[in-house]
């Protein structure tokens, strides 16, 4: 059979339209905060750019924890630890920007190792004053754990739930360790009071504009390079694993090796959506770290159709919707909605919003393709 070319596999009809989406949005939606008057209709606030700026961000790690999952079975309850460790390293530059104009006025040390009576700069902060540096780190470090930890892992052979436990663990385990203020990272304040990035205000709308037109840039990219990846070969091994590991070992394949390589990658998208989250919210503490936040990630991807790609990340932008909605009017109630909308979807809409859709279009050109057949001919 031949193979269709890439760009073809790249623009299939369920990624396209979401890419040309997300490129118009990170052109127009800047266009409207800042050419129009804030009495215009067309008017866009800053505070919503920077609320749909985090869903974005938000909606690149569900692309990424869908790549696993979705397509490799590998179910990680810890993707919020490389989300939260890409965060870090964006926050440890923002905190350097700061130089002397933090609270106490030194050049070189940020405020809390100030008032923590720190003397110097610990080891793990050098080189964090170069951008091109954090932004290594950012997709380094995630990277690096993904790597080690994986590598222990699928040569062990733990999966299942028992692989889903072992990432919580590991998150529970960073969350408490970042806590501590001997780490060196803020302790349980974390990281903030951010005042640039590359010397551009965080508080201008013009950067704030920016960095939601680079969310959903990166989003974008994301979820072309997913794309490429589970349209290859590389993918429908992917596939295999996901639905039969043991046959597919058994044919020769190096199992661990390809789901080595595809958590770290997911380990590095979700450390570039960390990057781009903090400088929007102007702070990264060990809460991040939350067992909570991954498994909610979870929930994200099965709303909006594990094994899509495009609808983890409209999963990820509509489950936030609700969650900024009913914060506001219903504080109380927004963990039962979360907890029974998994138990809806996971009852009645196995396959997520997307899924569905595709089941019916499918269903649809099935129940032609027979009325088709089945007319005689004339």
């Amino acid at each position: 059979m031949t193979r269709k070319p890439i760009l073809f596999r790249l623009m299939a009809p369920h990624i396209a339209p979401a890419i040309a989406l997300l490129v118009a949005v990170a052109a127009l939606v800047p266009i409207a905060n800042l050419a129009f008057p804030p009495d215009h209709a067309l008017h866009v606030p800053t505070a919503t750019v920077v609320l749909m700026g985090k869903w974005l961000t938000f909606a690149l790690l569900a692309v990424a924890l869908d790549l696993v999952w979705g397509y490799c079975g590998i179910l990680s309850l810890g993707h919020g630890a490389f989300f939260a460790l890409g965060g870090y390293a964006m926050g440890m530059h923002l905190m350097r920007e700061i130089g002397p104009r933090g609270v106490y006025g030194h050049p070189v040390l940020p405020d809390f190792m100030v008032f923590l009576n720190w003397d110097a700069l610990p080891v793990a902060w050098w080189g964090f004053d170069v951008f091109a540096y954090a932004a290594f780190m950012a997709l380094f470090v995630p990277g690096l754990l993904a790597f080690v930890f994986g590598w222990l892992a699928f040569r062990s052979r733990v999966t299942g739930v028992y692989l889903s436990i072992i990432t919580q663990a590991g998150t529970y385990a960073l969350m408490l360790a970042f806590f501590r203020n001997e780490l060196g990272f803020g302790g349980n304040n974390g990281l903030t009071d951010f005042k640039d990035v590359l010397g551009f205000s965080l508080q201008a709308s013009e950067t704030r504009a920016g960095l939601f037109a680079l969310s959903a840039l990166a989003l974008a990219g994301g979820l072309l390079l997913a794309q490429a990846i589970v349209t290859s070969k590389f993918g429908l091994v992917l596939v295999a694993i996901r639905d039969a590991e043991a046959r597919t070992r058994f044919l020769g394949y190096r199992v661990e090796r390809f789901k080595l390589f595809v958590f770290v990658v997911s380990a590095m998208m979700a450390g570039l959506a960390g990057a781009l989250y903090v400088p929007q919210v102007g702070i990264i503490n060990p809460s991040e770290f939350s067992p909570a936040n991954s498994i909610e990630a979870v929930v994200w991807v099965a709303v909006g159709g594990r094994g899509t790609l495009s609808g983890a990340a409209l999963g990820a932008v509509l489950v936030n919707w609700a969650k900024s909605f009913l914060t506001g009017a219903y504080p109380e109630a927004w963990l039962f909605v979360l907890g029974f909308l998994f138990v809806a979807v996971t009852l009645y809409l196995p396959k997520g919003i997307l899924g569905a859709l595709r089941a019916i279009r499918l269903g649809k050109r099935a129940r032609q393709a027979q009325a088709a057949s089945a007319q005689p001919a004339e």
